[in-house]
């Protein structure tokens, strides 16, 4: 075979590889678009008010609802050709027991899309689909028939939101204050009791926490009276509402979040609606088991968890890297933890996650606990899951990819750039501070951004030390010490795991999953792009110091 046969067959091949390669990732790019379009299609579609049907059926009955899907028979009668049936959301889970409802089409004798039908979105018992008929006030009418009732209920519901965000202000603010100020008394009277002091200090100490403790239940049972009266005031109007069946019912306005026409609604209407409640999903608090509402506790856990997890890793990560690469002898020794390195890069997420709850949050935990927390005793402060061990946890497992990708980055730096350093009269210290870091920051981040990405979409560990499936408070708040890093986090990870599997409700609760699904990738993205974003700017800044 020539030389020139055997160059035209190599770069045959070269050519081949490439439109292997090419075509691999064009394929993966076209994989990972429609998985996102899946994703925002299921997700966002949600959020989209579609009309109200109202369905007379052959045996006289209707059935009021959305139109979900509609699909082939599974059991068709035999002798007969399979027929249709249509998936219909009809609400009213308080009176059906159910959100969903198949009708076989061939039933189905009449549609109409009825102006006068509604939606009420409540904050128990999820959609009420029917008609308005009466408007009440402590039993009295205050508007009858429904475009009456109608035209009333608009700046009643916006009256009753305000009261609605009052109460809770309150509650969540003035009276959570109140409690967290008695239970630091209360332990504070615990710790009292197990200290050995002077009587006379014990007593003064006693008459002290006596007077506070008067002061604060004194200041309880005036703003709980309070909160009592706002209540009274916050159901006192009732809506009568008609089922498509007939059946009539009174719900209080003040749990109504929003009453909607959907058969009335133009496509601006339609669109404002989308966005509100797009912005309600982001921003507000879960209901009904985490099936409504919004999921912004999940979203703040997992951002603040992922922040602490960057806080742990990244000076344990780099200094590991430098001792390793800038300072370590080659030996056995660096060979010993070089391998083990590695080898903790493929170690299943699960093992980190029984590490840390036997470690951090038995042992560490239960430590500090009994040095420092005694009076709170058996129950346990930092003895149990929490955010702090949650990040740590994350931390061990993500270390070993900031190791390597940081490794690789001084690798990079040339050496000319260190010997120029000491030649200059710096220290190796210096050198290591003002030269090679520097230079070797983009490869840093490179592990940063790496850790970010697992670590955000990690579940399993996180499971045990400390994710719940609801938190009723926050990490962080407006009590002292304000950071809470032994509170218990919502995460978005689990929370698709919960609503998708764990839900009591889940042909409802589906959507939520994908909108969920996408919202966390679009988490993971952002902090990947700002990390990106800080890489690329040091990158530049130091390209010229690199040479």
């Amino acid at each position: 075979m020539s030389r020139a046969t055997r160059h035209r067959r190599s770069e045959l091949v070269a050519h081949l590889m490439t439109w292997l390669c090419a075509g691999t990732l064009a394929l993966n790019l076209l994989l990972i678009t429609g998985l996102l379009a899946l994703l925002a299609s299921e997700g966002l579609s949600y959020f989209w008010q579609k009309p109200l049907w109202l369905l007379e059926l052959a045996d006289g009955k209707r059935a009021l609802g959305e139109l979900y899907e509609t699909e082939n028979m599974p059991d068709p009668r035999v002798g007969e050709a399979p027929g249709m049936r249509v998936r219909v959301k009809v609400g009213n889970r308080d009176v059906s027991g159910s959100d969903f409802r198949w009708i076989d089409e061939a039933q189905i004798t009449a549609r109409s899309r009825p102006k006068d039908a509604v939606v009420l979105e409540r904050l128990e018992w999820g959609n009420f689909y029917g008609f308005l008929r009466e408007l009440r006030a402590n039993g009295q009418p205050l508007a009858q028939g429904e475009d009456a009732v109608w035209s009333r209920l608009g700046s009643l519901l916006r009256e009753k939101a305000r009261e609605r965000r009052a109460l809770e202000a309150v509650e969540k603010g003035e009276l959570g204050r109140i409690n967290y100020a008695l239970e630091r008394l209360r332990l504070e009277r615990r710790k009292l009791a197990l200290e050995s002091l002077p009587a006379a200090e014990r007593t003064l100490r006693e008459q002290e926490l006596s007077r506070e403790e008067a002061k604060q239940q004194a200041a309880y049972a005036g703003v709980a009276a309070r909160i009592e009266e706002k209540r009274a005031a916050f159901v006192a109007e009732t809506l009568v509402v008609e089922t498509a069946d007939g059946a009539k019912r009174e719900l209080p306005v003040g749990y109504v979040m929003r009453a909607i026409r959907p058969n009335a609604l133009g496509i601006a209407g339609v669109a404002k609606l989308y966005l509100s409640r797009i912005g309600e999903f982001i921003g507000g608090d879960p209901r009904e088991s985490n099936t409504e509402g919004g999921i912004f506790p999940a979203i703040f856990g997992t951002v603040m968890m992922v922040f602490l997890m960057s806080i742990f890793v990244a000076p344990f990560g780099v200094i590991a890297a430098v001792y390793l690469r800038e300072y370590a002898k080659g030996g056995v020794l660096v060979r010993l933890v070089r391998i083990a390195v590695n080898n903790l890069a493929g170690v299943p997420s699960i093992v980190f996650g029984v590490f840390g709850l036997g470690f951090f949050v038995y042992l560490v935990g239960g430590t500090i606990d009994r040095l420092f927390y005694p009076e709170a005793l058996p129950t346990p402060t930092f003895g149990t899951g929490g955010i702090l061990w949650a990040s740590l946890t994350l931390a061990l497992l993500t270390v070993p990819v900031v190791i390597v990708a940081t490794e690789e980055g001084l690798a990079a730096v040339p050496q000319i750039a260190r010997e120029g350093s000491l030649a200059l009269g710096a220290t190796q210290f210096e050198t290591l501070w003002r030269v090679v870091l520097p230079a070797a920051a983009p490869g840093i981040l490179t592990g940063m951004i790496l850790a970010l990405a697992r670590a955000a979409g990690e579940v399993a560990p996180l499971m045990i030390v400390g994710m719940v499936k609801l938190a009723p408070a926050l990490p962080i708040d407006g009590n002292f010490p304000y950071v809470h890093l032994e509170r218990k986090f919502m995460h978005l990870g689990f929370h698709i795991y919960d609503v998708g599997f764990q839900s009591p409700n889940v042909e409802a609760a589906k959507p939520l999953v994908f909108a969920t699904a996408l919202l966390l990738i679009a988490v993971v993205l952002a902090s990947n792009l700002v990390a990106i974003l800080v890489r690329n700017h040091l990158r530049e800044k130091y390209a010229t110091r690199s040479i």
